[in-house]
């Protein structure tokens, strides 16, 4: 008999938030088990005794981050030396110059899991005992298994500012410091204590796939000092909304920090949260499997319950993280979770990165877009919530996904056209506005843009004039637009490289790399004295 699907059924996904999607989880699969158990205690009673120790109820009501209940069986025993670590992955803490968060992935529980430290690779004397935080997933659709990850987490503080660092994971019978186990450290490199010349890197909806493997090695090929992910990070959660259809697999989780180990092991992956990121399973938000699985800065507004939002300061340049599911008006399942809290914390921030004389340009990156023209369109609730905010602190650039394309606004000021940007054309966020980037062809299936409207860029520049396209409402409706701020477009797999220039003449120099390495986009960032 198949495993009863305990996913959402469609009719009531579409209506239920965030936390009732998780009570409603929970509580289904807490029922199985009362019936499983009935079952059981019945075949015992009839002689049978076939049913105990039956799969997939054992962990239906515990909070994430607590003692695993009892399981129908003991945990797999397997010989410390004989488990590899993988899927490493780094993260700054608030302070990019002296604090680095380390995470990885062992596929068993293993004995005393550490990292080793130091400035050259035979060299990594300082040791330091690991986080474990383990996760429990039931089958939640038909024919998947139930799995166990354990996630091991480090942060080191206290570090020099512009040094670079060798570290190895490990634990017991598996020690990276071993000659035999050198080919298996990494390695990091601070932030500079003055600013410097340094690049970025930034895209969203990646996923598991040979496109998004492709995007990784280009990135690697920049040397970024860091990369943002605008959320929709793997796709566990295939739709992003908790319906019985979802197939949400924990797994794809495993193949995706496989993936990503190649680029995340030397340079701190920042990820902030999109709909397919809110897991109902893990926590009332659906946060709690991103939390067990990053360590990332924790200076927002409340880390433990919106991880997906931060801040940091690399050289002259502050970036900020933020949630959109909180403000979206076209996927509420997490509208307005945090009680305004977030954007509150927003203003504040916002205003102290522009007050700070040593900080030349903000960057602010999440998922929903704020200006597109592409599937999903743009979404009011990131419009009304935050776009004053934007506006009054004269941020310098805002990184979108959700649109599996790039895309690329002119300089917008107050909705409408503050100055053309053509490709390779530059602009002064003080007078012309802001410009907008849907980076959102990480690897995930592309999508498209309005029937008729064509791809323009670097080399294929076609002007539409203006374009129909539409944007969410309040009531969840789609508002036609018809907009003129719509300059490069891309259908094509691609991220976005940042080079930042410090000294006497700041400036921000962005471009934009398809999947075979060719610029499709580029234009500078400058601000007036």
């Amino acid at each position: 008999m198949d495993t009863p699907n305990v996913g959402l059924p469609e009719e009531l996904a579409s209506r239920l938030s965030m936390p009732e999607q998780h009570e409603y989880l929970r509580g289904k699969l807490s029922r199985r088990k009362v019936l499983a158990s009935s079952f059981a205690t019945a075949g015992v009673a009839g002689g049978i005794g076939l049913l105990a120790g039956s799969s997939g109820s054992a962990y239906a009501e515990r909070p994430t981050g607590t003692a695993p209940l009892a399981a129908p069986r003991g945990p797999v025993k397997v010989d410390g030396r004989l488990v590899a670590p993988f899927g490493r992955h780094l993260a700054f803490g608030a302070d990019p110059k002296t604090q680095m968060r380390i995470s990885w992935q062992v596929p068993f529980a293993v004995k005393s899991p550490y990292v080793r430290v130091g400035l050259k690779p035979w060299e990594l004397s300082r040791k330091i005992e690991a986080e474990v935080r383990d996760l429990h997933t039931p089958s939640l659709s038909k024919k998947l298994p139930k799995v166990e990850q354990y996630y091991l987490h480090v942060a080191l503080d206290g570090l020099k500012p512009g040094t670079t660092y060798f570290y190895g994971v490990g634990h017991d019978g598996f020690d990276p410091a071993s000659p035999e186990r050198m080919a298996t450290l990494g390695s990091f490199r601070t932030a500079p204590a003055r600013p410097e010349r340094f690049v970025f890197t930034a895209f969203g909806d990646q996923g598991v796939s040979y496109e998004a493997l492709a995007n990784d090695q280009l990135i690697l090929g920049q040397n970024p000092s860091f990369h943002l992910h605008a959320g929709d990070i793997c796709y566990a959660d295939t739709t992003g909304h908790g319906k019985e259809g979802d197939r949400y697999d924990a797994r794809v989780w495993d193949q995706f920090l496989a993936q990503t180990e190649s680029v995340a092991k030397s340079v701190p992956w920042m990820v902030t949260t999109g709909n397919h990121d809110m897991e109902a399973w893990y926590s009332p938000n659906g946060y709690g499997g991103q939390s067990a699985r990053w360590s990332l800065p924790e200076n927002g507004f409340d880390a433990k319950n919106a991880p997906g939002v931060y801040s940091f300061r690399y050289g002259n340049v502050g970036v900020v993280a933020l949630d959109a599911n909180d403000v979206s008006y076209e996927i509420p399942a997490n509208k307005g979770y945090t009680d305004g809290k977030q954007t509150a914390w927003l203003d504040k921030r916002l205003g102290q990165l522009r007050a700070d004389e040593d900080i030349d340009f903000i960057v602010v990156f999440f998922h929903h877009c704020t200006y597109s023209t592409a599937t999903h369109g743009s979404d009011g609730g990131v419009r009304d919530a935050w776009l004053p905010l934007f506006t009054r602190h004269q941020v310098d650039l805002v990184i979108n996904g959700h649109n599996h394309v790039y895309e690329r606004t002119d300089a917008v000021k107050g909705g409408e056209v503050g100055k053309p940007v053509p490709v390779g054309a530059s602009t002064d966020p003080t007078r012309d506005g802001i410009v907008y980037v849907t980076a959102g062809g990480a690897g995930k299936d592309l999508y498209s843009f309005p029937a008729g409207v064509d791809d323009s860029y670097e080399g294929h520049e076609k002007d539409e004039g203006t374009i129909l396209t539409f944007h969410w409402t309040k009531l969840r409706l789609p508002d036609p637009d018809t907009v003129q701020w719509s300059r490069v477009r891309y259908t094509g797999f691609s991220f976005l490289a940042v080079e930042v220039t410090a000294g006497s003449d700041p400036k921000l120099t962005v471009s934009a790399l398809a999947e075979s390495g060719e610029r499709v986009d580029h234009f500078e960032i400058r601000r007036g004295k």
